[in-house]
């Protein structure tokens, strides 16, 4: 991923100076958006919009919340204990994933696993034994 940004923006994400990306949003495109958005709306309805942009976000900041205390809720304790960044997808490598499968060391089952008789194999052993073979009255 890092070299992907690298080839596409031509510098490491660190040397940018700048946060990490938003919605691939930089502080530039932000500027730029509030300039077209101070020609389109105009002096006059700039406040209600910015005041409406505030009320927004800080809406979506108290679900974030809410559903962030609900989680803590309904899991308990273990919602704390939870290693979120081993969970976040940018973390993600199969080159890594793909290394530690193969390098892990072969461990024996340790349920026995009893072996299954097909079903022709049970009718032909109960004719063997001159039993009758088994009869399901609901499967017929």
């Amino acid at each position: 991923m890092l070299l992907v940004r690298h080839q596409l923006y031509g510098q490491l994400p660190a040397a940018t100076g700048y946060p990490e990306r938003v919605f691939g949003l930089t502080f530039d495109k932000l500027l730029v958006i509030g300039i077209i958005a101070v020609f389109v709306l105009g002096p006059e309805r700039l406040p209600y919009y910015a005041s409406q942009l505030a009320r927004l976000v800080k809406s979506v900041r108290q679900m974030a919340d809410g559903a962030k205390d609900r989680m803590r809720e309904e899991m308990g304790p273990d919602f704390d204990e939870i290693d979120w960044k081993k969970l976040d997808p940018r973390q993600y490598d199969p080159r890594r994933i793909i290394r530690e499968a193969l390098t892990d060391e072969l461990t024996e089952p340790t349920v026995k696993v009893k072996p299954v008789e097909s079903a022709y194999a049970q009718r032909q052993r109960f004719l063997r034994e001159g039993r009758p073979a088994p009869f399901d009255a609901e499967a017929t």
